[in-house]
């Protein structure tokens, strides 16, 4: 099943089913209860929103052996992969929707994307083993986690690099029925593939992730994880597009734009 939020001429934001090229709208929520309305609306008619605005905003870091290698290669560096999983935070201010522009500030001077899988917390979870961690997952969406590398470098904390406002398109809806081990990840660069990765090639896997959190926090519904992504970027330039695919999910796009002055 696909969620997807949606506006529409005489509909605010709601959730709909996609069937094909249509929408069953609903009434509630994928997180709660819900209803059909009864009503359709065609899939190219509709304004797409972010899928869900989440409580919590996860991302995991360094989760891909390539990217770690290839990072440290540009730096003259020894790879050093993670021994344990490790997780960091977003910022939800930063998330725009499918087709939404990332804008580019007038002074970022290196910026990056980064393709992953996220995944969509469905039920209230703590202490749960690797056997049962994907018990509490209601899906998965798509994320481009925009990074200005520069400022990552120079900043105590990554409040402008990763959590300026638009670097975190999301989307373009809520699948809930995925095969992970057979989910590729394809990065288009104005219509070129510039990297392809198996989705769950990770160093740590989902259930790895969610039960060494649920040792210490709770997740709750409408939470959100980011599981990282590998290889590297080049450099964006106003008027690209970047286009992040996982098979059997979809394809989140959106065009990166400078800053107005």
């Amino acid at each position: 099943m696909r969620w997807l939020r949606y506006s529409a001429p005489g509909v605010d934001e709601t959730y709909g089913m996609v069937e094909g090229d249509r929408i069953r709208e609903v009434r509630g929520t994928p997180f709660d209860q819900w209803e059909p309305t009864g009503r359709m609306h065609d899939l190219a008619a509709v304004t797409v929103a972010v899928p869900f605005m989440p409580r919590t905003f996860y991302a995991a870091g360094l989760n891909y052996a390539r990217h770690i290698r290839e990072a440290a290669e540009r730096r003259g560096e020894v790879p050093n992969l993670p021994a344990k999983p490790d997780m960091g935070y977003r910022a939800v201010n930063a998330l725009i929707a499918h087709d939404a522009p990332v804008i580019i500030p007038s002074d970022a001077t290196r910026i990056h994307y980064e393709g992953e899988i996220a995944v969509v917390i469905g039920k209230t979870a703590r202490h749960l083993s690797e056997a049962e961690a994907l018990s509490c997952v209601l899906g998965y969406t798509i994320g481009n986690d925009v990074s200005e590398r520069n400022w990552q470098r120079s900043d105590r904390t990554f409040w402008r690099a990763k959590n300026t406002d638009t670097f975190k398109p999301m989307g373009p809806w809520i699948e809930t029925d995925l095969d992970l081990d057979a989910a590729e990840t394809t990065v288009r660069l104005n219509g070129e593939v510039t990297i392809r990765f198996r989705t769950n090639d990770m160093l740590f896997g989902i259930a790895t992730f969610i039960s060494a959190m649920t040792r210490y926090l709770t997740l709750h519904p409408g939470d959100v994880i980011w599981m990282g992504t590998d290889g590297t970027s080049p450099d964006l330039k106003p008027g690209d597009v970047v286009e992040v695919e996982i098979s059997g999910i979809g394809t989140l796009r959106n065009p990166f734009i400078g800053e107005a002055t």
